[in-house]
Formats: C-alpha cells, sequence, structure tokens
C-alpha cells in the first residue's frame, strides 16, 4: 500500500461525505424556514451546509471535491450575492422612508404564505445570511485544500 492511500480517509467516510449534503440541505431548509423561535437561522442553516462541504472537503481533498460537487467553484459569487441581499433586505426601507429593517408586511397586514412558509422580509434577510455564510466558509475551505494541495 502506498504511502498516498493510507493518509486518505476509509470508503465509507468518503461515500458518506457525498451523500449527506441533501439531507443537509433540507435540514438547512427547515432552519430558514422557521428556525428556532418562528423567524428562522439563516446563520445556522449555513454553518451547517458548510460543515458537510467541510466533510467533502476533507474526504475526497480539493481536486476531488470540487469535481464532486461543481457548484463550489460559484462559492464567491454565493457570497456576495448573499452580502447583497441581506443589505437590499436591511436598507430598502429606506427608500420609503422607514426605518432600516423594517418587517414587512407591517404587523397585522396580510402576508403571503406558501403552505406554513410565510414570505416576509426576515426570510429574505435569512437567505441572505445563508448564502453568505455558504459562500465565505466555501471560499475558506477553498484556499485551505489549495494550499494543502500544494504542499504535497
Amino acid at each position: 500500500m502506498s504511502r498516498r492511500e493510507r493518509k486518505r480517509p476509509d470508503a465509507v467516510v468518503r461515500v458518506v461525505a457525498r451523500m449527506l449534503l441533501g439531507p443537509v440541505l433540507m435540514v438547512a431548509a427547515a432552519l430558514i424556514a422557521k428556525g428556532y423561535a418562528e423567524v428562522g437561522d439563516g446563520f445556522g442553516a449555513g454553518v451547517a451546509v458548510s460543515l458537510v462541504i467541510a466533510l467533502v472537503y476533507v474526504a475526497l481533498g480539493g481536486a476531488e471535491a470540487e469535481a464532486a460537487l461543481p457548484v463550489l467553484r460559484h462559492a464567491p459569487k454565493l457570497a456576495v450575492g448573499g452580502l447583497l441581499l441581506a443589505l437590499a433586505s436591511g436598507f430598502f426601507p429606506l427608500l420609503l422612508g422607514e426605518p432600516p429593517v423594517s418587517h414587512r408586511p407591517a404587523v397585522g397586514e396580510h402576508v403571503v404564505k406558501i403552505g406554513a412558509l410565510e414570505l416576509f422580509t426576515p426570510l429574505v434577510l435569512d437567505v441572505g445570511v445563508f448564502l453568505l455564510v455558504v459562500g465565505v466558509l466555501t471560499v475558506l475551505l477553498h484556499h485551505l485544500a489549495r494550499s494543502d494541495d500544494e504542499v504535497r
């Protein structure tokens, strides 16, 4: 057995790393939709998805992880898009003459619903934070994996 083969994680870890992303994305969607206190938890959802991406990087290595999940190449775009979305949801009310981060629709107004999911400004903020966290942590993981590949 070569030295490089001994350093690779077990086959079970590699298979689990590849299969875990789907279920964690579903948990992340649930966290964004309702979170712990009905508003949502974009940060927690982003960290959960980033942990799975980190597991993929550890299990497969940098080059194989990016080949297995081509969406990882778009992480900087996710981060910028999430930042713009979060900032827009916070500062858009200023254009309407309201204080920043105002809740829309206001209390007592009709809220558009898709099933049990209420579409309102805190949801937009949570989605923006989710994209920002996933994007930034994935870019960080990408650079750490590249430095590890250069050492080898």
